[in-house]
């Protein structure tokens, strides 16, 4: 069963992203390396509720 996710920022804690992700499979919270416009830099991502 694949969940709706949404992404934060770590640096300036700012929910940048949305995306799906298999509860199955990845049972740990995401962790991807992504473009936040507001650091203007790419930074670590994690998951949020």
């Amino acid at each position: 069963m694949r969940v709706g996710i949404t992404l934060a920022c770590t640096e300036c804690k700012q929910r940048n992203y949305r995306t799906t992700k298999d509860k199955k499979k990845t049972t740990e919270k995401m962790e991807v390396r992504k473009h936040c416009k507001f650091c203007n830099a790419h930074t670590i991502h994690k998951e949020t509720k």
